[in-house]
């Protein structure tokens, strides 16, 4: 079993690159059978940090126009939910009658999905579907729908894969649980 240490912690390997790829392709898949006869040029929204590896590998199995573009929010200190959503990069493009597809990397309390579907309805898309690279189903007791899930985990600290602990362990390509 392969571990890592970053700063006090230790983690261990429990999603390989291999299942992330299969699980972001699937996603995809699903993502463009949802658009392909769609008769707009979505823009896909990436949130910043932790999504931005995942939108990547995303955007390389889009098969129709489409645009991108960067919001920065922040909730974590170390390993806790602040409870709190800070916007540190606003959005950027009208958004006005645009289909928007929100990509995070993780949803768990769903604190951050909530604050960021209330910012996109006041500029008035004409829709908003999720697309999250992870999701703790046992956290998430919202009512807000996650259209597109790539895995489903359960409620552990993990990093890798655009997630970190105290900035260390985003460009792993393998995703690490806390031990």
């Amino acid at each position: 079993m392969k571990q890592i240490v970053l700063h006090d912690k230790k983690f261990r390997i429990s999603i390989s690159e291999q299942k992330i790829d299969e699980a972001v392709q699937a996603v995809a898949d699903k993502i463009n059978a949802d658009h392909n006869a769609a008769d707009s040029v979505p823009l896909f929204l990436s949130v910043l940090n932790g999504s931005f590896m995942f939108a990547a590998n995303l955007m390389k199995r889009i098969t129709f126009p489409c645009e991108i573009s960067f919001v920065k929010l922040a909730s974590y200190h170390g390993e806790l939910s602040s409870g709190q959503v800070t916007e540190l990069i606003g959005i950027s493009n009208a958004l006005i009658d645009r289909d928007i597809i929100a990509v995070e990397d993780i949803v768990d309390t769903g604190n951050t999905y909530e604050s960021l579907m209330a910012t996109l309805l006041r500029h008035n898309p004409r829709s908003v579907k999720i697309a999250t690279m992870l999701l703790k189903p046992d956290m998430y007791k919202k009512t807000l729908p996650i259209d597109y899930v790539a895995m489903e985990i359960p409620n552990e600290f993990i990093v890798g894969y655009g997630l970190d602990y105290n900035g260390l362990g985003r460009n792993l390509p393998d995703i690490y649980t806390m031990m």
